[in-house]
Formats: C-alpha cells, structure tokens, sequence
C-alpha cells in the first residue's frame, strides 16, 4: 500500500519503485537492502560515513548523524516510509515527521518502548507481561532501597543507549551499586534497576506486524550470550517446553499488538524455572527493528527477517515464516584479538572448501577485537531432530568452527586446512 508520502510520485511516474528510508547504515540496513534488491523496492540510507556498512552497497546514501534534523529530513523526503537500523534516534525528531504526514513504522509512540528501558518495563508490566522486579533509579536511595529488598541480586542498567552488553553491570556489593550508579546520575544518564534472576537460558521470539494489523512470528530461538554480545543462536530452541513455545509466541504478538509496533520486533526473554518447578520466561529486552537473533532467517525460514520488515513497514502481506530446515545454527563472526595476517578472502574460500553448506554473510567491516564482522548460518540436514540436544550440538559445532576460523584464521579442533586433517591425526 502507498505510504502518505509517494502518491505525487507515483503519479509522476507509475513505475516509480517504492522508497523506504532506513535511519542508519549499520549491517541491519546492508541486509535489507539485499532483500530491497529482490522485491524490487530502493532502501535509502542515513549513513554515518561512506564505508558504513549500508553505504557501501546502495545506490541512495544521505551521509549524515541520525540525531541532525537537516540530515533525517533529508532521507525521509519523498520516500514512502521511513524506518530504523537502530533505536537512536531523538523521538522529538521522528514526532516533528509525523506531524509533517510523514510514515514513521514504527511510530515514535511505539519506539520509545525499545528506547528506554524503564518504559518499556512499566508498560510490559501495566498489561501483566511476564518481567523481573525493577525500580527507577533517581538517588542512592533508590539503589538502597532495592538492593535491600533484592538481597543484594540487582542489575543496573542506563535506561537509554546501551546494547551489547553496553550500559549494564551487575555490581557485587551495595558500595559497588552506589559507585556505578552516582558516576551514571551525576553524569545525567538516567537509571533504573532490576532484579538479577537465576535463567535457565536466553530466549528470542522475532515477531511482525503490519499496519494493517496481520501479525507473524518466527520459531523461538535460544540465544548465547559472550561479553553481552549474541554469539550464537540456534532455532529452534532445543527441548523447549511445547506449551511455554506457544506461550511465548503467543506473547510475543500481544507486545506487538498493544504497543502497536509495525514492522520486525525482537523479543528477548530469560527461560526461569518457576516457584511450581515448571518453565517460564521472564521479557528481558525490545527491539522493534531486524536483529541479530533473527539473522538465521535468512537462511533457515521462507521469508527472511529483512525481507519481512520491508513487507511490514510498507503495509504489505506478510510472508511466511515457516522454517526450511528442521534446526538452522547462526554463529557471529567477532574480531579477533589481533586481526589475523591472511586476508578475509582467503578465509572464505578455505572455509568453503571444508565447509561447503555453511552460508557466510560479512558486513563490509575494517577487523577490531569483538566487532560484529559477519555471520555464518548452518542448516541442518533433513531428518535431525531439534529437540536432540546431540544432533543439535553437531550442527552448531560446524557454525562455530566456521565464525571462528572465519573471525581468526583457526580451526578451533585442529583442523589443518591444506592436509585435510586435524592436527595430532597422524600421532594415532
């Protein structure tokens, strides 16, 4: 459907394609441009600096700060939509757009919830979503106070702007607690505090919803956390508890729904065991954007996390998002300590040589230690059982093998690429 800004355009020229602005040009708008490629349409990107990512390989580039109102003005003129690679953008100046007809998917309103922490929980927590206890953190009084009523268990977190591990500890002591939170409000940076809980594992349900109102989601996944960077994601989760799949799923569409996001959201979760033995989850973070958990999609589901977006945030029906392989393994390429002598290149091509079927997707990046460099989907031959936790474990060996030789020039078992062999082979 046409988005309020592209009627004169199209009128103008009736094989205009449609223009979506992407506000960011990490590897989540790289991504989507591929899948832009395919249906015909053109991304447009806000893009830092010419070598981002995205600015790479679209044709249509504003280079420019997300939080500049010349430069978001700038991409969203004439397009049919404008979305997000990433949740940074000051909400007044996606309210000026949608005060001027602009289509903002998902809207301020919505977005906000993946901005800020606190709202987000408080609003989860007003239409009885399941979430760990939390406070706002306005003086070390607060910090006290929930830390005596938590035992001692709490997680600070800045309420905006962190991601990946960034703007979250997880202090050993009520001294520790009143450092890292008086160094946060003395430098502005709003807080808030959680319950630190015992989960089981991480849990991701990616879900889609149009303007229209049609909604999907994608099979639960379970995700690997290292250095508060997703590692790892394997879908399905392994031996979830069928009840609770559908519980989450089904929750996952009701956030949607009632914080009427359009477009992909990602809804990470704690697996817990509740005070009745029995498996729950508890709702840990929102993105309302692709995300890396959903990056197996790609690979592994009819219709990718990307290609669902672009279908939502222009109000199109939403594709299927049945799987094709009965597990689907992602594994993220993250730099190395030390960014290895032989070429990125060369990698692929040996990596294809021992691992034919593993799929690599690389993002365009200059190498530093922990960067996102790409990612690596393995999908499972037909006949393995998702829920053998053996079969499952062989089908992520392979992606991690592949990240990490990938990320390093290795082969974590020993694997010597030109023998064929692993070393210690021939000692036997």
């Amino acid at each position: 459907m046409a988005g309020v800004n592209d009627q004169s355009r199209i009128a103008r020229n009736p094989l205009a394609a449609p223009v979506v602005a992407m506000i960011g040009g990490g590897q989540l708008a790289r991504m989507t441009h591929q899948s832009a490629v395919a249906l015909g349409q053109t991304l447009r990107v806000l893009a830092a600096d010419p070598v981002d990512p995205a600015a790479q390989v679209t044709p249509d580039v504003v280079i420019g700060a997300h939080d500049d109102p010349g430069s978001v003005r700038r991409v969203a003129a004439g397009a049919d939509v404008v979305t997000f690679d990433h949740e940074h953008v000051p909400p007044q100046l996606l309210r000026e757009l949608e005060d001027a007809g602009v289509a903002v998917r998902p809207r301020s309103s919505a977005l906000i919830h993946a901005q800020d922490k606190l709202v987000m929980r408080r609003a989860l927590a007003e239409i009885g979503a399941p979430v760990p206890p939390f406070t706002g953190i306005d003086t070390l009084e607060d910090v006290r106070r929930f830390h005596a009523e938590q035992d001692g268990a709490i997680v600070l977190k800045s309420a905006r702007g962190g991601y990946d591990g960034r703007g979250v500890w997880m202090p050993d002591s009520l001294a520790e607690a009143e450092r890292i939170a008086g160094e946060q409000l003395s430098a502005e940076v709003p807080m808030m505090a959680e319950a630190r809980v015992p989960w089981v594992r991480e849990l991701s349900a990616m879900v889609a919803r149009s303007p229209f109102g049609q909604g999907a989601v994608w099979p639960v996944v379970e995700t690997v956390q290292r250095d508060g960077i997703c590692a790892v994601a394997v879908a399905p989760a392994t031996g979830l508890d069928d009840e609770l799949r559908s519980a989450v799923q089904a929750t996952a569409l009701r956030l949607a729904e009632h914080l009427d996001v359009t477009g992909v959201m990602a809804v990470e979760l704690f697996e817990v065991i509740g005070a009745d033995g029995r498996p729950g989850v508890l709702v840990n973070e929102l993105a309302m954007r692709p995300h890396n958990s959903g990056h197996w999609t790609m690979d592994g589901a009819v219709t990718s996390q990307f290609e669902q977006h672009l279908r939502a945030v222009l109000d199109y029906p939403l594709g299927s998002t049945v799987a094709i392989a009965p597990v689907t393994v992602m594994a993220n390429v993250l730099g190395a300590p030390e960014a290895p002598a032989m070429s990125m290149d060369e990698r692929v091509h040996h990596l294809g040589a021992r691992f034919p079927h593993a799929r690599v997707h690389l993002y365009g990046k200059s190498e530093r230690p922990g960067r996102k460099l790409g990612h690596v989907n393995v999908l499972a031959d037909p006949g393995v059982d998702p829920d053998d936790a053996d079969q499952v474990a062989a089908v992520r060996s392979v992606a991690e093998l592949a990240a990490r030789w990938l990320s390093h020039a290795e082969w974590g078992d020993g694997w010597d690429p030109h023998s064929g062999a692993r070393v210690g082979d021939f000692d036997r």
